[in-house]
């Protein structure tokens, strides 16, 4: 069945092409030629917008006659806020500003979809909206909580009888997803986090103090290190890179940090240490909550995490009496567009290109992930995965990648991530700051 549906749709893409051409020479416009092929979209996280710029393109180039946007996504949606990306992205300057525009062009959102069984009326809404606008794919950009709409609206669309095709685009900073060997924006948050790492041990040699100083730095990462390991990548022949380095995967003793640290200040007078914010003592308990309660929490269960480093410099300054600073990297890790990596955005396109192919071809219920084929070139492909062996399923730092005491990540870790970072992307400068892609009067007024 899915070989001869497969076949059906290349006839008929094969016969659009030739109304197309032949509805062109008689001056007519498109939208009389063929039903429309219909896509909606969303890019759900804070990272530049290569993957939409990818989806949109591949997606008009195999026939698409609109392409819609949500508007703070799933949540946006059931608000009837969406947007035809054609009225944005007119020219190739403004493809190639997307490209390079920081942050959700479309917003994002934080709605967690109830089980079918538990409140069908979202459901039906959700589907009633997209039958009104004759959509054919869904494509959600974005990391495990839009993995979990995918696979929940994918579901309910077997169940129920709906064509319409659910495909899920990865992208997420927190290269946290299962069965991809990394993650579109990843790449680029990598290669910011190595960079100002780099500048701060630099700035803390500068640094005179009688008992030293100690400079912490707080990444973003609430059970995955990955992001928080990638400050190793500051090292080489002009930089040692960060004294000590601490994920969530492992637990929290802060006897021992304060031990170490007090060691390493008697071998040089500045060490600078970074940590995720997600770190926890052996009971479980955050790092960041030993200072200050926390209040706030989402719409998926997550506490939100902040004051790490403030905790830790305070402890440290207290019992040893040093210089201590915290330094939050905070939102630059995901909207530092200046210093996107060349391969990041390239595959970020990539795979949103895949996304419409496989949805263009029967696919639903699936995600598009990145396949490794070699390091040395690097080489990667991309496949399709069943999306409910990647939703709610968290791919974390192997323990293998990370030193016996817990302190640092290994060569092989390093390894695995500067690949990811090589290139640039300059950005397309007016009166000496960054252009970026105008932001939808939708989405940044009341």
């Amino acid at each position: 069945f899915c070989t001869f549906e497969k076949a059906l749709r290349l006839i008929l893409r094969m016969v659009y092409v030739y109304c197309e051409q032949a509805a062109r020479a008689a001056g007519m416009q498109e939208q009389y030629i063929v039903p429309a092929i219909e896509i909606a979209l969303l890019v759900e996280l804070y990272e530049t917008g290569e993957g939409l710029a990818g989806v949109y393109r591949t997606a008009k180039d195999r026939g698409a006659n609109k392409v819609y946007g949500m508007l703070h996504g799933i949540q946006g949606l059931l608000k009837e806020k969406y947007i035809d990306l054609s009225d944005h992205i007119k020219t190739e300057l403004d493809a190639e500003l997307l490209k390079r525009t920081p942050a959700a062009f479309l917003g994002s959102c934080r709605y967690k979809l109830p089980e079918i069984h538990e409140n069908r009326e979202v459901y039906d809404k959700i589907f009633e909206i997209l039958d009104k606008l004759d959509i054919e794919a869904f494509i959600y950009i974005g990391g495990n909580d839009s993995m979990d709409t995918i696979k929940k609206l994918s579901d309910y669309a077997i169940v129920f009888g709906h064509s319409i095709r659910f495909i899920g685009c990865p992208k997420t900073i927190d290269n946290d997803l299962a069965l991809t060997d990394h993650t579109p924006g990843y790449g680029s948050a990598a290669k910011y986090i190595g960079t100002p790492m780099k500048e701060i041990i630099r700035d803390s040699f500068c640094l005179e103090y009688e008992k030293g100083v100690v400079s912490i730095v707080e990444i973003m990462g609430r059970n995955a290190g990955w992001l928080t390991g990638s400050t190793a990548l500051s090292q080489g022949e002009d930089c040692e890179g960060p004294d000590l380095i601490y994920l969530p995967e492992l637990p929290f003793d802060l006897q021992l940090f304060g031990e170490k640290i007090r060691q390493l200040l008697q071998e040089k007078t500045s060490i600078v240490v970074a940590v995720s914010e997600g770190i926890r003592t052996a009971d479980g308990t955050y790092v960041c909550e030993l200072g200050n309660s926390i209040d706030f929490v989402d719409a998926f269960g997550h506490k939100q995490l902040s004051g790490t480093a403030s905790y830790l410099a305070s402890y440290i300054a207290g019992e040893i009496g040093c210089k201590t600073r915290a330094i939050e990297l905070s939102t630059l890790q995901r909207a530092a567009s200046h210093a996107a990596s060349r391969v990041d955005i390239l595959e970020a396109y990539q795979v949103g290109g895949a996304a419409v192919k496989a949805a263009d071809e029967g696919d639903t219920g699936k995600m598009v992930v990145l396949k490794r084929l070699s390091d040395d070139p690097y080489q990667c492909g991309t496949e399709v995965k069943d999306v409910h062996k990647i939703a709610n399923d968290e791919k974390l730092v192997p323990r293998s990648w990370v030193n016996k005491e817990g302190t640092y990540v290994t060569n092989e870790f390093i390894s695995y991530v500067r690949p990811l970072i090589q290139g640039d992307v300059s950005p397309v400068m007016v009166d000496g700051i960054p252009r970026h892609l105008y932001t939808p009067k939708e989405l940044s007024h009341r």
